[in-house]
């Protein structure tokens, strides 16, 4: 397991999200939603955009340059212009910190991959 260390349990508020750079690769966007906490890749699908700096409402980010919106849990592309699908990750949460398991995809992202819809 390759785990990313991305914020303190208490950091991040619900409605929150920040970015987290690494080593193991690509920034991450990690959010709070609701007290669940999720992580995607922080680069947006369509332009060079950093979606930590979007808006956030519910469960949709929203790109800060062309308003594209991807589901968070599933890191789906939702809205146009954004077409191309988010990378998502693992997130394991401890008593205190929250990780992101780089070599996995969110539990989310694999189910959607798999309906049939």
């Amino acid at each position: 397991m390759s785990r990313v260390l991305l914020c303190q349990r208490d950091e991040l508020a619900p409605g929150e999200l920040k970015k987290v750079t690494h080593s193991e690769g690509d920034a991450i966007c990690v959010y709070n939603l609701g007290g669940t906490f999720y992580a995607t890749t922080d680069m947006c699908t369509h332009a060079t955009a950093s979606l930590a700096e979007g808006d956030l409402e519910d469960d949709l980010i929203t790109c800060p340059v062309h308003w594209g919106q991807f589901h968070v849990p599933s890191g789906k592309a939702v809205t146009f212009p954004c077409e191309r699908h988010l990378r998502t990750y693992k997130v394991i949460v401890t008593d205190r910190e929250v990780f992101a398991d780089v070599a996995l995809e969110a539990d989310e992202a694999l189910a959607a991959a798999n309906s049939p819809v």
